[in-house]
């Protein structure tokens, strides 16, 4: 099938508007994460008593859902994206709540809600939705002085930062202060808040590690690896080792039958050992390319609100790919944070197809609002013409 600008369609609409060559990265991201998803859950899925590939299937039967979702969100205007944000913030908190009472407990933590036969877990949803409202709040707080955007946008991250503490996550928790700090600095804040902020998260990071044992343990270990134990960190290491610049060969790695999360959490070292260094900088160069012409394009738009929005996206989907590689090479203790649309996870991969699908949908290209198409004026319009088009301009300006 050919699609023509001749047609009238959604879909035609959207393919001549729509940056291809982001979409066409981020289904190549897809492919890569099926790929590696076969070769570091047979192992994970030997452990419970599963099938080989129950992992893979699973993971290949949310590819599609994933894309609907890409597309469906890439398609909606700015107005209606923060629509959708205000409704999945609120019913995606509303869920973050229910966790905490109803959640199953797994590994100490109550981070998803079982839905029949599905599990989800709310937070990874409440991202996307909670910085597109903050880049709007701060916005409208820079167009307007009687709306209290900075102070709601606050409000929503106090609320959000807490429920994420509560369950506990840690690295999620770290995540969003990142990306909202970011958002603050670009609305134009004075020394005096980024003197605040920057006191008030050390003295957050001094809090966790103070109070929560785990943390403290991660951070210790992380700074003097004798004091405890650091197995994972070790193999994951070994693996980009073993694997060289061109990898053992696909199925010929043994990392993934020690890890215990080698198919969410450590999957690039997977992918080290496996496929090799050159595998791995291609990988890191894709992830680049999306990040940076996001980046690009929202520098380039003049409207303040899609401005902030998309480079507050952006610096999600990268500061979760460069935590969680970081980690896997050793340069920050464990996380437990996925690698975007690599790692196997159904909510992951969902709501990171959302928030991609939100960039999409700001980065398309529209006509600008109160510009008029040029047209000279023919010679039998003479003088007449050339007043009315000036009459036209001062008009619309």
């Amino acid at each position: 099938m050919r699609i023509t600008r001749a047609e009238k369609s959604v879909l035609s609409d959207w393919w001549f508007t729509v940056d291809r060559l982001m979409f066409f990265g981020l289904l190549l991201l897809m492919g890569a994460g099926l790929v590696l998803s076969l070769a570091a859950s047979p192992p994970i899925a030997a452990k419970y008593n599963l099938e080989p590939f129950y992992f893979v299937r699973r993971q290949a039967a949310l590819l599609l859902p994933a894309v609907v979702i890409m597309f469906v969100a890439s398609t909606l205007t700015p107005k209606q994206i923060r629509r959708a944000s205000l409704i999945i913030f609120v019913v995606g908190i509303a869920l973050m709540l229910a966790t905490m009472f109803i959640g199953p407990e797994i590994k100490g933590a109550r981070r998803w809600l079982q839905i029949g036969f599905v599990s989800i877990q709310p937070s990874e949803f409440v991202k996307p939705a909670f910085v597109v409202l903050t880049a709007w709040l701060f916005n409208e707080s820079q167009k307007r002085s009687d709306v209290p955007g900075i102070e709601l946008a606050l409000a929503l991250y106090g609320i959000f930062a807490l429920l994420l503490v509560l369950q506990p996550d840690f690295g999620q928790t770290l995540l969003v202060s990142l990306v909202w700090m970011a958002l603050f600095f670009m609305a134009g804040i004075n020394l005096f808040w980024i003197g605040a902020l920057g006191f008030a998260g050390i003295a957050g990071i001094a809090s966790a590690y103070f109070l929560v044992p785990h943390v403290a343990s991660r951070i210790d270990r992380f700074l003097n690896p004798a004091s405890g134990d650091t197995y994972q960190a070790d193999k994951a290491l070994d693996s980009f080792l073993h694997g060289g610049w061109f990898g053992r060969g696909p199925g010929e790695g043994t990392v993934k039958d020690v890890l215990p999360d080698s198919h969410t959490d450590y999957i690039f070292a997977v992918a080290a050992e496996e496929y090799g260094l050159i595998a791995c900088l291609i990988l890191l160069a894709v992830f680049a390319f999306i990040v940076l012409r996001g980046l690009s394009k929202a520098s380039q738009e003049p409207d303040g609100f899609i401005r902030h929005a998309t480079a507050g996206l952006m610096m999600l989907f990268g500061l979760q790919t460069l935590i969680n590689m970081a980690v896997n090479v050793g340069l920050l203790p464990a996380k437990g944070m996925t690698l975007p649309f690599i790692s196997y996870g159904g909510s992951s991969l969902l709501a990171m197809a959302l928030t991609m699908g939100f960039v999409l949908g700001l980065t398309r290209r529209r006509p600008i609002a109160g510009r008029l198409p040029r047209s000279a004026p023919s010679e039998a319009e003479g003088e007449s013409g050339s007043h009315t088009g000036k009459a036209a301009s001062e008009q619309v300006a």
